[in-house]
């Protein structure tokens, strides 16, 4: 029978106590056991969430998410330039061409050079768009060869994970209560679960839904994909440097839909090998996936 996540108390590695852990509340617990394994949240810069006034992109983690950004930077200009050139021409159209400023219309059919000009402009900004286009979508479908996977299960409303290449072990998490939440974790953001991976390691998740279709996304890796009920889609991605990372489901999956956050750390490799031999410990190898339903059985067993 799968422990439930909220009744372990694993053993301090780095930073933090055993009386630290157990006056954290009911549902931040198991929070405690990502920080205290990697000792992120002692000092970690928690990069991986909006900011007060941001209108752009967050600071990318990942190289795709860097395309991302770098291909961002290319299409605004274009797009600024065109919307001021076809503002531009409307005014003309507008103001000029009226039937007031010109009563007596040209009857000009044709204009070889401009019918030329605006077929071969947008045609020369496709290819522009289009070739860092398509090269950044073949990165993104193009699974490379995975140093780990894990699993990703939507539920209503909350995830599950699987660790298959570490023993199996699987845990859910759930949105963490506003009373829970430590001092550096945002409202409606942090989970009391979260998933550890390592740094610098290809990352493959599978993602897959036990009810309603789901999305599992994290912006700053530039990740953002379905999960399917009865289908299994997978995304990859290499984080460069240590912290705490947030997403979120990104799909309209039921009243609840706001509520169901992701919360990803991404420690050293040594670190991260700590954290599996407490999570093994912690959380055991069950055969299915664990729920809800299965934790709340556990905590009745005597």
């Amino acid at each position: 029978m799968l422990q439930s996540p909220r009744d372990v108390r694993p053993t301090t590695l780095s930073g933090g106590s055993d009386r630290e852990t157990m006056a954290l509340g009911r549902g931040a617990r198991i929070a405690a056991l990502a920080t205290i394994f990697s000792g992120v949240g002692g000092g970690a810069v928690l990069a991986g969430q909006v900011h007060e006034w941001q209108t752009g992109f967050q600071e990318p983690a990942t190289s795709i998410m860097a395309g991302i950004v770098d291909f961002n930077r290319l299409l605004v200009p274009i797009i600024v330039v065109i919307s001021l050139f076809v503002l531009a021409l409307m005014a003309v159209v507008v103001f000029r061409f009226n039937a007031r400023s010109n009563p007596k219309p040209s009857r000009t059919s044709h204009n070889t050079l401009l019918e030329l000009a605006w077929t071969v402009i947008p045609i020369i900004i496709l290819v522009v768009i289009a070739v860092p286009s398509v090269r950044l979508l073949y990165l993104q479908e193009r699974i490379p060869e995975a140093d780990m996977t894990i699993k990703a299960i939507g539920h209503q409303w909350y995830w599950s994970y699987e660790y298959p290449d570490h023993g199996g072990f699987a845990f859910d998490a759930v949105m963490k209560e506003q009373a829970d939440l430590l001092a550096d974790e945002p409202r409606l953001l942090a989970t009391d679960n979260r998933i550890v991976l390592p740094v610098d390691t290809i990352v493959r998740v599978l993602i897959t839904s036990e009810d309603v279709i789901h999305a599992w996304a994290v912006p700053a890796f530039g990740v953002k994909k379905d999960a399917v009920p009865g289908r299994t889609t997978q995304v990859w991605f290499k984080v460069d440097r240590e912290g705490v990372y947030y997403g979120q489901c990104s799909e309209l999956c039921g009243t609840n839909h706001g509520f169901m956050p992701i919360q990803v750390e991404v420690v050293s490799k040594e670190a991260f090998a700590a954290w599996v031999q407490q999570a093994q410990a912690a959380y055991g190898t069950p055969t299915t996936t664990g729920t809800l339903a299965q934790a709340a059985s556990a905590t009745t067993q005597p």
